[in-house]
């Protein structure tokens, strides 16, 4: 009888490290991008339902590019001005970035992408720019790109496209689906790689210096940022 209860006692004592050991290995493959994180698992899988995600902006003409230079400032003196209203539109196959201000346009920005612009991002080094509705989660100096408008990515949604590629073969298992994805600038100097429309980052959205300085000062943390193709 005594050796049972040991045995029980040493079986439910090994269960438990397995169930921590489990628990600690799923945290760790999340925190580096194999795995969905806790917090998000009910979102992604949909348990309590899939909000569906609409436009949030109209998509601007080919030939509209709004460069008034002091339009920004305008907007940020004038008494209405209130950063809630303020939402970014990224147009990868335009290479144009557009400010809204109350759902109306009133800046737009000429942006390149990652080396591979076409198509949205499945996974880590696949170096394309996601695509769905995200908000800047942080604002920062960057030591060689001016600034740095840390995106939420990935979402849910980005997520759920993440396990769909891997499901449908497109991707591998082991593939990881990416972070650090932003707005910034360019190295100093080097303004003419967004003129000559170079596409190179690892996927990020890159503006001239001085425009994500002039964008910088109207966008804050929480600013909702759509990238569509």
């Amino acid at each position: 009888m005594l050796q049972f209860q040991n045995l029980k006692a040493r079986n439910t004592f090994a269960l438990i490290i397995l169930i921590f050991s489990s628990f600690g290995l799923y945290v760790q493959l999340s925190r580096f991008g194999y795995t969905v994180p806790l917090h998000l698992i009910p979102d992604v899988f949909c348990l309590k339902g899939c909000s569906s995600s609409e436009p949030l902006h109209p998509v601007t003409p080919d030939d509209t590019f709004l460069d008034d230079r002091g339009a920004v400032s305008k907007l940020f003196n004038s008494e209405n001005f209130d950063e809630n209203k303020v939402s970014v539109l990224v147009e990868k196959s335009k290479f144009k970035l557009t400010v809204f201000f109350d759902g109306e346009p009133i800046r737009s920005y000429p942006m390149v992408l990652g080396g591979n612009p076409s198509g949205d991002k499945s996974k880590e080094g696949d170096r394309k720019t996601p695509e769905g509705i995200f908000s800047i989660q942080d604002m920062y100096p960057h030591p060689e790109w001016s600034i740095f408008f840390w995106l939420d990515y990935p979402t849910p949604e980005s997520w759920r496209k993440h396990l769909k590629a891997k499901w449908n073969g497109e991707i591998g298992w082991f593939d990881r689906v990416g972070s650090e994805i932003g707005i910034h600038g360019v190295p100093a100097g080097a303004d003419s790689w967004i003129d000559a429309g170079t596409n190179w980052t690892w996927g990020c959205v890159s503006l001239k210096n001085e425009d994500i300085e002039e964008l910088d000062r109207i966008v804050q943390v929480g600013t909702l940022v759509e990238i569509i193709p």
